[in-house]
């Protein structure tokens, strides 16, 4: 493989297990697929791809035929000169300089929560990242462009990466469909990774763990889940209402 000294000296100094998997992989047999991850050990290959991504070295994603014979990812580098020019953070200190700054930048901005869940966080926890995945949006232009980005806490992290790849739209890359999504835009999203659904992000603390404790004993009563039980409570006082305004008239 014909590479240039300087896309040699960063992927050298990458550390990452997972980003050195992939990029051990692709210079061994020039492609590293989802098969070859999963066989190594990675089930998540987007968040594995995105590892090596946010190092500031370009990938390509492009389909093969896994061992059974069905469509698969495999991923490739891009153009390193190209990445270059896009990315001027993209040499042999990768992108952790950016990611540092625009993760303060993203802290002042929000808080130390999860843009997702809305739980407050300790800062050293939470991730910055693309509202609209990277594989497919690409980066934005102005990479501190605060609106393009999220902070997310490990958890909500890999929710979002694995509804992502689960999600039609990873194949159709349909970006005006990613800016409606509630794991882009959990402000005002329209459906939930394609799917028309609403969700609702309750935490309790302090005073409000008692209501938790009443929620938990009343579903375990009636032998439903948590959630089942929030929305029959809900549906109850609807219909309370409901026969009061039927009074009232």
């Amino acid at each position: 493989m014909n590479l240039s000294e300087d896309f040699k000296a960063v992927l050298n100094a990458v550390t990452n297990k997972r980003a050195r998997f992939v990029i051990d992989t692709i210079l061994e047999k020039g492609f590293c697929s989802t098969e070859d991850l999963k066989n190594g050990g990675y089930e998540h290959a987007p968040r594995a791809a995105r590892d090596v991504r946010e190092l500031g070295i370009p990938l390509e994603t492009f389909k093969i035929k896994d061992s059974m014979g069905k469509n698969i990812a495999a991923y490739r580098f891009g153009d390193w000169e190209e990445a270059k020019k896009v990315n001027p953070l993209a040499k042999t200190s990768g992108r952790t300089q950016l990611t540092e700054k625009l993760k303060s930048a993203l802290l002042d901005k929000y808080g130390a929560k999860c843009n997702l869940y809305g739980e407050e966080y300790s800062a050293r926890l939470l991730q910055p990242d693309h509202r609209v995945p990277y594989e497919i949006g690409g980066d934005p232009k102005n990479m501190m462009d605060l609106e393009s980005f999220m902070l997310l806490s490990p958890s909500a992290n890999r929710d979002k990466s694995w509804a992502c790849e689960h999600c039609v739209n990873w194949i159709d890359k349909n970006v005006d469909m990613c800016k409606k999504c509630y794991y882009a835009y959990p402000e005002n999203y329209e459906h939930i990774a394609g799917k028309k659904e609403k969700r609702l992000n309750i935490i309790f603390r302090d005073k409000d763990m008692q209501l938790y404790e009443n929620l938990v004993k009343q579903a375990e009563s009636h032998g439903i889940s948590y959630e089942d039980e929030a929305k029959r409570i809900i549906s109850y006082y609807e219909k309370i209402n409901q026969l009061r305004e039927e009074k009232q008239e």
